[in-house]
């Protein structure tokens, strides 16, 4: 797992944040949901966490999934 970056809600991306994950993102904060994002790397692929509980992550055929944590 390669670390990222981390960025509070209603904040503009950083830009190391993969432009595939930014209308994810978006959406997840549209519904309110306040904290902070913490984007990681794993296997290659990006993955944005919300502390409030959401993910957004680039699965390995290349769509974008937006949802809560799963234990």
């Amino acid at each position: 797992m390669q670390l990222g970056t981390r960025w509070a809600t209603g904040a503009e991306p950083p830009a190391s944040v993969p432009a595939a994950l930014r209308p994810a993102i978006a959406e997840v904060e549209a519904g309110g949901l306040v904290g902070h994002w913490t984007l990681t790397w794993l296997e290659g692929r990006p993955i944005a966490e919300l502390d409030a509980g959401w993910e957004v992550l680039l699965t390995a055929s290349g769509d974008v999934v937006a949802r809560p944590f799963q234990d």
